[in-house]
């Protein structure tokens, strides 16, 4: 079902973390350099890094061990190389910066009324405090981590238990991402969903997905919603 009756009814906002609030790809890919490097093994370009991101950190880490989509690497060489990653990545993670009209998207949100949540797929090992230490975490009231429930995006749970936790119809829930998980997981759970072009959606762009609207930036959706 796509939501083209402008403006979209809205009660919540919720938003993806890497690559639509913050540019966290600096960071993960040099972490993931550096884990390469202490494992006597050649670095791969920041590019193709960025279009691994989006399924977490394990699947980040199998990636840029066989430099393949869908290759997976031996047992023992992902065991070894998980924790190298998470030390050079926690050494790094406040380094992420927001995308440009992030603060002012959220403020103006929040100054219209809309609730505010945070749906990604990191875990909430490295989402809690980089909210926190970037000082964004005080926007949302819900934040759901790809270790929060059961199941992650492209899984509609995440998006459904948001609105339950808004008690909102789950079509009056707007999810605001940069990647087919984003819009695989919003058709999935019935609600409408955005995307910025700017984000890390394994390398493509995000105008061939099934989407309501691709936005400039975050203060952009504001025009094409209402509060429900």
């Amino acid at each position: 079902m796509s939501f083209k009756d402008f403006p979209l009814a809205v009660s919540a906002i919720v938003i993806d973390l890497d690559g639509t609030l913050l540019h966290t790809a600096p960071e993960l890919a040099e972490s993931a350099n550096r884990m390469l490097r202490d494992m006597g093994r050649a670095p791969v370009s920041q590019a193709l890094l960025m279009s691994y991101i989006g399924n977490g950190i394990s699947w980040l880490v199998k990636r840029a061990l066989t430099g393949d989509m869908h290759a997976e690497p031996e047992a023992a060489l992902y065991e070894q190389a998980l924790p190298i990653f998470e030390r050079h990545y926690t050494e790094l993670l406040l380094q992420s910066k927001p995308f440009d009209g992030v603060i002012a998207g959220l403020d103006a949100m929040k100054t219209a009324g809309f609730r505010l949540g945070c749906i990604t797929n990191k875990v909430a090992r490295y989402t809690e405090p980089l909210l926190k230490g970037i000082g964004l975490a005080g926007y949302f009231e819900i934040v759901l981590s790809g270790d929060s429930l059961p199941e992650k995006k492209p899984h509609p749970l995440p998006l459904l238990h948001a609105a339950k936790f808004f008690g909102a119809p789950v079509a009056q829930v707007l999810l605001i991402g940069d990647s087919l998980n984003d819009a695989v997981a919003a058709r999935a759970a019935g609600c409408p969903v955005f995307c910025v072009p700017y984000g890390y959606n394994h390398g493509e762009p995000v105008d061939g997905l099934d989407l309501d609207a691709v936005i400039d930036n975050l203060p952009a959706a504001l025009q094409l919603i209402k509060r429900a």
